[in-house]
């Protein structure tokens, strides 16, 4: 059985201040075995990658609306919804990053064409699971 995964790169801006901001790229990941979660990777120049995990419903209510509690704040820049902010809140200090809307749109409707949003896991999915489980503690057994 083929792994299916849907994969994204995209250029934000990390805000320093309001006169300073550095391009920097981004590695956008979904993978249906982990259903609710995207995977952002940023490359920051001189460090190592760094990726935040978060929920991929936070990442579309965000574009249209603020969205997020605790780490992860998401919200649209202006009313007309073509640029989104993202604030990541860590123990090493807060990030501000600015994005164009659009490709986000895109890789959500991708990943929604992979696993439907709301349709993360059904009934049917969640016994052949409990199935499998209920197998492999049998024969370790």
């Amino acid at each position: 059985m083929q792994h299916t995964t849907v994969q994204g790169h995209l250029v934000m801006n990390l805000v320093a201040s309001n006169e300073l901001s550095f391009r920097i790229v981004v590695d956008l990941a979904y993978d249906p075995i982990d259903p609710y979660a995207v995977r952002f990777t940023f490359h920051l120049p001189g460090d190592e990658p760094v990726t935040w995990v978060f929920a991929r419903e936070l990442l579309l209510d965000g574009i249209s609306r603020p969205a997020g509690e605790g780490d992860v704040h998401i919200h649209p820049v202006s009313g007309e919804l073509s640029e989104v902010c993202v604030v990541l809140h860590s123990p090493d200090g807060d990030a501000l990053l600015r994005a164009s809307a659009a490709p986000l749109i895109a890789f959500l409707a991708r990943t929604d064409r992979l696993v439907p949003m709301g349709q993360e896991i059904t009934g049917g999915e969640l016994d052949a699971e409990l199935a499998d489980i209920l197998r492999g503690c049998e024969n370790a057994g």
